[in-house]
């Protein structure tokens, strides 16, 4: 019998049981006060042109949905050759998700980790919409740590990321923390058995 409810529920249909509570907890932590400064940014960045959506997690995800308004921010933080070449609003869904996965590629070429990723379905379906925040959230910290001059909003919006601080060793520089790590690790240059006892010598009669 418990085969059988597994079975359930992993066909799409009406969530409930344990499914209905994994989708609860995803809401939950869609945090509408992001999605404030989000649609803030998007329409600072993009320009009158991509609209608001209207209040509320369900508005958010019809506003992004079709892919064309992510697929216009990721071309606005470009300085130089757009990433998208081709932004057509469509009606079918294939060409949508089509539309969302060159934002994707385009974000992750920008620099956004694919653990900050979302997945097409996670907008298109409205799987985790705070999966879509996530990446948005990524992204906006990115383009206020590149400093690049194609950010148009508040800098307090997002975190500046940590970045890489690349140092350059010297040749001595270099091998003297290699020695460092020898004798860390207990190096064997010019060592021998000499004077070590593994016990008695076995004695051949």
């Amino acid at each position: 019998m418990a085969a059988k409810g597994v079975v359930g529920m992993a066909n799409k249909g009406p969530s409930y049981g344990m499914s209905r509570q994994v989708q609860d907890k995803i809401d939950s932590k869609y945090d509408p006060e992001l999605e404030l400064i989000l649609v803030e940014w998007i329409s600072r960045q993009c320009g009158s042109g991509v609209g608001r959506p209207e209040a509320g997690k369900m508005g958010f995800q019809a506003w992004l949905k079709d892919g064309c308004v992510l697929s216009e921010l990721i071309n606005s933080l470009f300085p130089g050759d757009k990433p998208v070449k081709k932004i057509q609003s469509s009606t079918m869904a294939f060409k949508q998700m089509e539309q969302i996965s060159q934002f994707l590629n385009a974000a992750e070429k920008y620099g956004v980790t694919k653990t900050d990723m979302f997945q097409t379905v996670d907008l298109w379906e409205g799987k985790d919409l705070a999966a879509v925040q996530r990446t948005l959230s990524a992204l906006g910290s990115l383009a206020v740590t590149k400093e690049e001059g194609t950010y148009q909003g508040d800098s307090n919006w997002f975190f500046k990321k940590a970045q890489e601080n690349k140092r350059e060793f010297s040749e001595d520089q270099l091998k003297a923390g290699k020695n460092v790590i020898g004798l860390q690790m207990g190096s064997n240059k010019g060592a021998s058995q000499e004077g070590m006892s593994y016990g008695r010598p076995r004695q051949i009669l």
